[in-house]
């Protein structure tokens, strides 16, 4: 039977277990980490962060995939097109590669929508906010209103977040 690379959701905040589950049972499980600095009151130390939270990936046959679904951890499979989603293992591989060779990684939403209201979070407008007025592939135009005057920007998506 062929293996696949799939995608599966996991409850919110058991990526970590469902990868201990999973690899316990002998699958093959990655779940990308980053490394960051925490600090608390008292210390600060180095901790292991899921990179794409309520995501898990596999490599499974079919058989192996509905059983990694009775896992008390995950929730469901990632679909794309009524199918379970099947992702390259160059792919994977590239994800490995880019941590392995980039610390301070960050997973940032490429898609805006026209008319969401965005917070700028770099550069000289960094604290204003804006509207999208139109989404291409790597950037966004706002409007951004202060002192009674409309102003147009290109800014690239890394430098906007949604405001919540």
């Amino acid at each position: 039977m062929e293996t696949y690379w799939t995608a599966f959701y996991t409850k919110p905040r058991n990526e970590k277990k469902a990868f201990e589950n999973l690899s316990l049972k002998g699958f093959e499980v990655f779940c990308p980490m980053k490394t960051v600095m925490k600090q608390w009151s008292d210390r600060k130390k180095k901790v292991k962060e899921v990179l794409f939270t309520s995501y898990i990936f596999c490599k499974v046959t079919e058989n192996e995939r509905s059983e990694i679904l009775r896992d008390t951890s995950i929730v469901s499979s990632v679909f794309w097109l009524k199918r379970p989603v099947k992702i390259p293992e160059n792919e994977i591989q590239a994800i490995i590669n880019f941590l392995n060779n980039h610390q301070n990684v960050e997973v940032i939403s490429s898609s805006f929508y026209e008319g969401q209201k965005v917070k700028i979070v770099e550069g000289p407008f960094k604290g204003e906010t804006g509207e999208v007025l139109r989404d291409g592939t790597t950037r966004a135009i706002l409007v951004l209103k202060s002192l009674n005057l409309s102003l147009q920007a290109e800014l690239s998506k890394a430098s906007i977040e949604l405001v919540k």
